[in-house]
C-alpha cells in the first residue's frame, strides 16, 4: 500500500512539473514575441527599458499587464514617441485583449498575423504612419469591440470580413487614403459617417446590389 501511495505521489509530482514547464514555455514565448516588438521599434524615451528577455516572463515589464495565469492581456504603449514597425510576432500573444499603440510614429504595414489574436477586444493603432491595406485577417477577431485605425496612410478597401464581427461597436478609419465604398452590413449599419471621412477615394455608403464595393479602388 505504501509503495502504491508513493507511486501516485510521484505521478502527481511529475504531472505538476510538466504543467509548470508548459506554463513556463508559454510565458517565455510571449516574452519573445514582445521582445521582437521592442527590437522592431526605436525608443528614444526608453519606455521599453524594463523589457528584459532574461526574465522568466514579461509580467513585470512596464506597460504590460498579465492575468492571474501570467498570460499577457494588455500592451499599453500609446503616445510613447515610438517609431519603427510592428512585429509579426505580436500574433503569438493569444491571450491579448488590448493592443494600444496609438499616437506614435510607427510605419510599415499592419501584420496579417494580428488576426490570430482571438481574444482581442481593442486594437488602437490610430495617429501613426501606417501604410498598406487593412488586413482581411482582422475579420477573424470575433471578440473585437474597438477598431481605431484613423489618422494613418492606409490604402485599399475596407475588408468586408469586418462586417461579420458582431461584437464591433466602434470602427474609425477616418483620415487615411482608403477607397471603394463604405460597408453597411452588420455592425457598420450603426456607425457614424464621420468615422470614414477624409478618405478622398472612399465612396458610399454602399448600395447593395447597385455598385461594386471596390469601385475606383486598387
Amino acid at each position: 500500500m505504501a509503495f502504491r501511495n508513493c507511486r501516485w505521489e510521484l505521478l502527481a509530482a511529475s504531472l505538476a512539473l510538466t504543467l509548470a514547464l508548459i506554463h513556463l514555455v508559454d510565458a517565455n514565448s510571449e516574452g519573445d514575441a514582445l521582445y521582437a516588438l521592442r527590437r522592431s521599434l526605436s525608443d528614444p524615451d526608453h519606455v521599453l527599458q524594463s523589457w528584459d528577455p532574461t526574465l522568466v516572463n514579461p509580467c513585470t515589464w512596464f506597460h504590460v499587464t498579465c492575468n492571474q495565469d501570467s498570460r499577457v492581456t494588455r500592451v499599453d504603449l500609446g503616445n510613447s514617441n515610438l517609431s519603427g514597425h510592428l512585429a509579426a510576432e505580436l500574433g503569438k500573444l493569444e491571450h491579448l485583449q488590448y493592443l494600444e499603440l496609438y499616437k506614435n510614429n510607427i510605419e510599415g504595414t499592419i501584420p496579417s498575423e494580428l488576426g490570430n489574436l482571438k481574444n482581442l477586444i481593442s486594437l488602437d493603432l490610430y495617429n501613426n504612419n501606417l501604410t498598406g491595406k487593412i488586413p482581411s485577417s482582422l475579420g477573424k477577431l470575433k471578440s473585437l469591440v474597438f477598431l481605431r485605425l484613423n489618422d494613418n496612410r492606409l490604402t485599399g478597401p475596407i475588408p468586408r470580413e469586418l462586417t461579420k464581427i458582431s461584437s464591433l461597436k466602434v470602427v474609425d478609419v477616418s483620415n487615411n487614403d482608403l477607397c471603394g465604398t463604405i460597408p453597411t452590413e452588420g455592425p457598420f449599419s450603426h456607425l457614424p459617417l464621420q468615422n470614414f471621412e477624409n478618405n478622398s477615394r472612399l465612396e458610399g455608403p454602399e448600395l447593395i446590389g447597385l455598385a461594386s464595393y471596390d469601385t475606383n479602388c486598387n
